[in-house]
């Protein structure tokens, strides 16, 4: 019944999938409308975009299970943190600088954006190649998760049926429709995620082992103060370094910044605002709420890990499967549930394979070979969409050592690295170009430092588990170096024609 259900639900899903690739594909024909939909999206696009593009399998997979279980109640701030910084705040910060500026520039991209705003060519060549080493490896922790309760619900079957699964359907769309495609499969796939949770969040807290909010917390209580501290008790540096994280991270994440770039109009961007903070709520809060409740399915050993195999990414798996098995209600429930994992894996996957292909195909290639026409950009883009998604692919299930330790690192070194370029660019008039390069290599290289340096003292191991730490101060860094140097070198500010070119006429762009 189970799998009979699951299998009906990922055909009805392809379907749906496939279809809006075919319809997107006249849509796709340029550069322009591959990449940024002919800068065409409106409100609900746009927010649904930015919202399942955050979101993943490892949040509720991962994250959610391994900070539930370690934090308890705290872990839901970091749902907070997710919706009112990487959400509500960002939209109010970067949405309409965003637009406005990429649109005067004419960027399609972020290196665009770089060469544009600090008259720096070289600074497209570096930020495409971080993208592109950076990014993939990342797009491949996307398939973590899928495999667990794909593995769960078809007893035997290898995960990476799943990832292939993932891996092709995101090629079929994507490649036919490029944004437009993503976009809308996005608002399909959001929808569905919005379903999932909230049908998770019900049956989960009416199941006798935790028996309501209340009697929930009461029972975490009972088990351990510390894991009904909203503040994160013992765990509260981890607590707000991850918030850190996460929540400031996404402000220079090329996919997620490139869904402000395409918003139709500014009158789009206030809803879309709104929209976007509520999906990111339920979804954030209600994963770490679900991750909350592992400790009450779950028995703990001697050492506090939970005694589960496949360890912390195993703790949600086993829960819905314990708590959705049981009838048919609940068997139709665990099919929504795969199905918002899917949704939340595809959609994030595309936008990292349409930020790593475009870097490559608009930013690498075309300075490499100016004269390129734009169908033979469109052909090559689509191609390194497919060839990003089969190494993706790759390293999920190969597991090389190399990637996997990459991965650690990749969203810090990229938040890192354009954080301080980025927020400077879009509102630092004396920002310099020596200041942008400041931001753009001191990210990376506080990260590298505290690896080499912590790895001497502590062990790889234990300097990897410090990535977080990393990132956020890479980032802090980042924001700090480029309006010191700036200041510093602003005898070398650009010419005061292009510096109101770059704000007078984007500001005079406002409807």
């Amino acid at each position: 019944m189970v799998q009979i259900s699951a299998v009906i639900a990922i055909l009805i899903f392809t379907l749906v999938c496939v279809i809006v690739g075919v319809l997107s594909s006249k849509q796709a024909n340029s550069v322009e409308g591959f990449v940024l939909a002919g800068r065409n999206m409106g409100t609900w696009l746009s927010a649904f975009a930015y919202g399942t593009s955050y979101f993943s399998a490892v949040i509720f997979i991962g994250y959610a299970g391994m900070f539930g279980w370690l934090i308890g109640g705290g872990s839901i701030m970091i749902g907070v943190g997710n919706a009112v910084i990487g959400c509500l705040i960002a939209w109010i910060v970067l949405a309409k600088p965003t637009r406005r500026m990429t649109h005067k520039l004419e960027a399609r991209t972020m290196p665009e954006f770089f060469s544009a705003r600090y008259l720096g060519p070289s600074m497209k060549i570096y930020a495409a190649l971080i993208i592109f080493i950076f990014l993939v490896p990342y797009a491949a922790g996307v398939y973590k998760g899928l495999g667990v309760l794909f593995s769960a619900i078809f007893v035997g079957a290898s995960p990476e049926i799943c990832m292939i699964i993932v891996a092709a359907l995101t090629a079929i769309y994507l490649v036919l429709g490029g944004y437009v495609a993503t976009a809308w499969n996005d608002l399909i796939q959001g929808v569905i995620m919005f379903v999932g949770i909230v049908a998770m969040i019900v049956i989960m807290l009416s199941r006798p082992e935790v028996g309501g909010i209340a009697e929930m917390f009461q029972r975490l209580k009972d088990i351990d103060p510390g894991l009904v501290d909203i503040t994160g008790g013992a765990m509260r540096q981890t607590l707000i370094i991850n918030i850190l994280l996460t929540s400031f991270g996404v402000w220079a994440l090329p996919q997620m910044v490139h869904k402000f770039y395409a918003i139709k109009s500014e009158k789009n961007i206030r809803p879309a605002t709104t929209i976007a903070t509520i999906f990111a709520i339920f979804i954030g809060c209600g994963a770490y709420l679900v991750g909350t409740m592992g400790r009450l399915f779950i028995e703990a050993g001697p050492d506090g890990l939970p005694l589960v195999e496949g360890g912390f990414d195993n703790i949600v798996p086993t829960m819905l499967m314990k708590a959705l098995t049981g009838g048919p209600v609940g068997v139709i429930v665990l099919c929504v549930i795969m199905v918002l994992l899917l949704s939340a894996s595809m959609s994030t996957l595309s936008s990292l394979v349409l930020s790593s292909s475009s870097a490559v195909a608009i930013d690498l290639i075309k300075h490499v070979k100016p004269g390129i026409s734009q169908k033979t950009q469109v052909i090559t883009l689509r191609g390194f969409c497919v060839l990003f998604i089969v190494l993706s692919y790759v390293f999920a299930t190969a597991n090389i050592s190399f990637i996997v330790n990459l991965m650690s690192f990749s969203w810090g070194v990229v938040a890192g690295a354009f954080m301080g370029p980025f927020l400077w660019g879009l509102y630092g008039k004396f920002t310099t170009k020596a200041g942008a390069w400041a931001g753009l290599i001191a990210g990376p290289g506080v990260i590298g430092v505290m690896l080499v340096v912590n790895t001497a003292l502590l062990g790889f191991e234990a300097a990897k588990g410090m990535a977080p730490i990393f990132g956020v101060t890479a980032m802090g860094v980042s924001v700090a170096i480029v309006p010191v140097v700036s200041l510093l070198t602003k005898r070398f500010a650009f010419p005061k024609s292009h510096i109101e070119e770059v704000f007078s006429r984007a500001e005079a762009s406002a409807e």
